[in-house]
């Protein structure tokens, strides 16, 4: 099962967790990443990650994600079609950074699409094609299924 995990998902588990939501979703996200290490799950990465984790100053956050997208054997790089796709997100509502990794995960193959953004969620979900949009909450329930 292939599954692109957008930024701010990949850095939950390091994010203050005095609110239970961002607790429950951290723990999800780290659950997530043992079912990656144990290859019952492939993580999707891409262009954009990378570039918005090397833009990343806090060095913690930064080696944290480079070492999990390091692992991931299906690694998509922007072309043309990603582009066109981007922009027609953006030109649809969705903020350009959000468009792009959309963009990505579609390109990738991705079945589930996972961000904690929920304005940015609900956009998607109308919008994406074959790759399906997900909360951290719902994505664990389907891998449950």
């Amino acid at each position: 099962m292939k599954i692109y995990l957008d930024n701010c998902c990949l850095q939950r588990a390091l994010d203050d967790k005095s609110q239970l939501k961002i607790l429950l979703e951290s723990e999800i996200v780290l659950s997530l990443l043992t079912l990656f290490e144990s290859g019952k799950i492939d993580l999707i990465a891409s262009d954009v990650l990378f570039y918005e984790t090397l833009k990343n100053t806090d060095i913690l956050r930064q080696e944290y994600c480079l070492d999990i997208l390091r692992k991931c054997k299906i690694v998509v790089s922007l072309d043309e079609n990603i582009e066109k796709r981007a922009k027609f997100l953006n030109g649809a509502g969705i903020k350009p950074m959000d468009a792009l990794h959309l963009a990505f995960a579609e390109e990738g193959g991705a079945y589930f699409f996972c961000t904690s953004d929920e304005s940015f969620l609900k956009k998607a979900k109308k919008l994406a094609k074959e790759t399906k949009p997900v909360s951290l909450f719902e994505l664990m329930k389907e891998i449950e299924k």
